[in-house]
């Protein structure tokens, strides 16, 4: 592999796979045709790139009008995540024995775009807790909701576990459902108020919620459901209502798609990683752990791939991309991985304030979204249809209000499941040392607008990142030429192929093999924190052969460049790139097998949220005199002080000429 330079930016490419191909002169430039109808009323906007934008956004954000995230009356509502997204700054309060811990915050860089996703369960009955007068107030159980913090937990469970009602929800729970639908009235009124709908188009935002259901031994299968515009249900269904995701979609289908005109929606399920044996990806219907081996069939594969067009690769609650087992010898798969495989391992959840129980199984490589990708396609070629056909997004699952608050360098934990026990203490880490400050989602959209971004969603033209603002770009197609990154990038990728998220067009009989363009620049930062350079671009490669899934993983675009950093101090040495990009072609490309690709940036290494606080703090796990209270996650064996954030692509799709029905 040999280096050369395209316009100051290095690139690599391998002599013998280099491709003759027409001059560029032939290829048509025009921009793609705008890919979204207008669906609401609102200004065109000043700012429209024909070439599409990166936009920086969160689709998972708790407030105080989630069981688990309102413990304390001050916590932010949606309306102050909305006023945090856009660089306004408001008051935190995370789990204190005085409840005085009122903090004003700031996030250091606005989003472009935030979806406000409080829990539908409990959504009625934390209304019916927190204001006086209403019914069940008294009770002992709203005592329990609202004095008790994290312990709390045990009274939900009889929602999120038994999917029962209190009986303050009066006869069949309408009571509850009453204030549930004020509720969910008041967050789309906060959706409206937060939304910018004049022609400076400098925020927007989208209505939604989150699906939570969880089965056998804490197994997670939540979903985040976000709608297009403001034309949404009066009623934001629950896991109590709908006892699977299946029955989620079809309750959508009714109460949206085919119910209110104009009304459009996805659902984004997240932290497959703590899923169990990979219960994320089974059937759609399954209701309990035992249905786990239901067969998915045609009608269900074209349901999960019309409303599932994104899964979330990483959050505050672990990266779930890959893990490092079996063929996956991929050493960047050991990237804030969560030690359990379901909610029994979250120490607030299972200990109820104690710790963990020890019995929790280690996570499982079935949970991870490349294994989800590979059977995708293993899927496809039974059934036609590819149900797990994923775009990539990341997101926070703030539990304070705060999206988009990602700095490592700034962590305040996200609360809620993320609590950990330092928090009933004055000082220590902010959180349970195996959580992390959260990922954003982006899309290339050709505007900040609600029917521009929402089509980015459903075409799978988005890339999720580990925190960081990296802009990343990755086309496929089967005769780019070798000087795509010197010229023309955007407008020749499109013309030439297809964006990720997309199906590799039909291949030419003259082409031997698909050829990937992908470029990333490094995130600028802000004036007082720069960001980090890169280290390289990788392509993930799966695909199917003789029936089995395969995965390689290729270094395109960069390297090794020495850079490293000082876990005792945090202090970086070695440089970085500031821009890579690459022209790829697949020298193992067999036109017969099924196979996706997708894209990942490494940045070059830095120090972890917690070893940041950790060195702040003066502790030397050499001296044991320096572990102060609070601080002792510091030196525990899991702990791993150095990460490099990243970057992932959704995927590119290849498919055979002709495939099975």
């Amino acid at each position: 592999m040999t280096a050369k330079n395209f316009g100051g930016v290095a690139r690599f490419t391998v002599c013998a796979i280099v491709l003759a191909i027409p001059p560029a002169a032939s290829l048509a430039t025009e921009p793609p045709k705008r890919s979204f109808e207008r669906t609401e009323q609102r200004d065109d906007c000043d700012h429209h790139e024909a070439l599409r934008q990166p936009l920086f956004g969160d689709t998972h954000v708790h407030t105080a009008y989630s069981f688990d995230a309102a413990s304390q009356s001050t916590r932010g509502t949606p309306g102050d995540a909305y006023r945090f997204a856009k660089g306004e700054e408001v008051g935190i309060q995370p789990y204190t024995p005085d409840g005085k811990a009122l903090r004003k915050v700031r996030i250091d860089r606005p989003l472009d775009w935030t979806a406000v996703s409080d829990h539908s369960e409990m959504l009625g009955e934390v209304r019916s807790c927190y204001t006086q007068g209403q019914p069940g107030y008294d009770s002992d159980a709203c005592w329990f909701i609202r004095n008790l913090g994290p312990l709390a937990m045990v009274t939900a469970s009889r929602t999120l576990i038994a999917r029962n009602r209190f009986q303050f929800c009066g006869e069949n729970g309408e009571l509850c459902a009453s204030n549930h639908r004020e509720a969910w009235q008041d967050i789309q009124d906060a959706a409206e108020e937060a939304y910018d709908r004049s022609s400076a188009c400098t925020f927007t935002s989208f209505v939604g919620y989150e699906w939570t259901a969880s089965v056998g031994n804490g197994e997670n299968l939540h979903r985040n459901v976000i709608f297009r515009n403001d034309r949404v249900p009066s009623y934001a269904l629950s896991w109590v209502d709908t006892p699977s995701a299946y029955d989620l979609w079809i309750g959508l289908e009714r109460d949206c798609i085919e119910g209110r005109e104009g009304c459009d929606v996805v659902t984004i399920p997240h932290n497959s990683n703590i899923s169990g044996d990979g219960l994320m990806f089974q059937s759609a219907k399954l209701r309990t752990a035992a249905d786990a081996q239901m067969t998915v069939d045609v009608e269900e594969a074209q349901r999960r791939q019309r409303y599932e067009s994104l899964v979330e690769i990483m959050q505050h609650k672990g990266d779930s991309e890959c893990l490092l087992v079996g063929d996956t010898v991929d050493e960047a798969c050991a990237f804030e991985k969560l030690d359990y495989d379901s909610f029994a391992g979250v120490r607030r959840i299972a200990g109820i304030g104690m710790v963990a129980s020890q019995n929790v199984p280690k996570p499982k490589r079935s949970a991870m979204v490349r294994e989800a990708l590979k059977k995708g396609l293993l899927l496809e070629e039974s059934l036609g249809v590819n149900p797990l056909k994923y775009g990539i997004i990341a997101s926070t699952d703030t539990h304070l209000a705060t999206p988009g608050m990602v700095l490592e360098s700034d962590s305040k934990g996200h609360g809620g499941a993320g609590m950990s026990a330092s928090t009933t203490l004055p000082t220590g880490l902010p959180d349970n040392i195996e959580f992390n400050p959260g990922g954003l989602a982006v899309v290339w959209a050709e505007e900040n607008s609600r029917d521009s971004i929402f089509a980015a969603l459903k075409r799978r033209e988005t890339y999720g990142t580990s925190g960081t603002r990296p802009a990343v770009r990755f086309f496929g197609g089967w005769d780019y030429d070798n000087d795509l990154c010197g010229n023309d990038f955007a407008s020749r990728g499109y013309a030439g192929g297809v964006p990720m998220g997309s199906d590799l067009p039909p291949r030419p009989k003259e082409s031997r093999a698909p050829t990937f363009a992908v470029s990333a620049l490094r995130d600028p930062g802000t004036e007082n924190r720069p960001g980090t350079g890169l280290q390289r671009i990788q392509i993930v490669k799966g695909w199917v052969e003789e029936g089995e899934t395969r995965e390689t993983v290729m270094d395109v675009a960069g390297g090794e460049n020495g850079a490293s950093v000082d876990p005792r101090t945090c202090q970086t040495q070695g440089q970085g790139d500031s821009s890579l990009c690459t022209v790829w072609r697949d020298p193992d490309f067999d036109p017969e097998q099924r196979a996706f690709y997708y894209a990942r940036v490494l940045e070059n290494p830095t120090c972890r949220w917690s070893q940041q606080l950790c060195v702040a703090a003066g502790v030397v796990c050499s001296d044991p005199s320096t572990l102060t209270r609070g601080y002792e996650p510091c030196c525990s064996a899991g702990h791993r002080p150095v990460i490099q954030e990243r970057a992932w692509t959704s995927p590119i799709w290849y498919s055979p000429p002709t495939s099975p029905p």
